[in-house]
């Protein structure tokens, strides 16, 4: 077994970091804007994600990113148009 097989099996056994409840997906290029929210943990949120507290998903919500139309954190969150 290689020095990194180790490193990576050693690894997977700790437990990593709490899921955020709150997923903001960025899109492409300068800036990356955000794109849509989503509750953490949504099958459908890309791979550009951030974690976000509660208010920033609010916030985001608030400013007409797109709610993940899945999850519907809106929905979790009481902010509907």
């Amino acid at each position: 077994m290689r020095n990194s097989e180790r490193r990576n099996a050693s690894a997977a056994g700790r437990p990593g970091p709490p899921a955020p409840d709150w997923l903001i997906e960025l899109g492409i290029g300068q800036g990356k804007p955000a794109v849509c929210v989503h509750v953490g943990g949504c099958h459908m949120a890309g791979q550009r994600t951030r974690g976000a507290d509660l208010d920033q998903a609010r916030q985001a919500l608030n400013e007409n990113v797109p709610a993940c139309i899945h999850c519907r954190p809106d929905t979790e969150l009481g902010v509907l148009d």
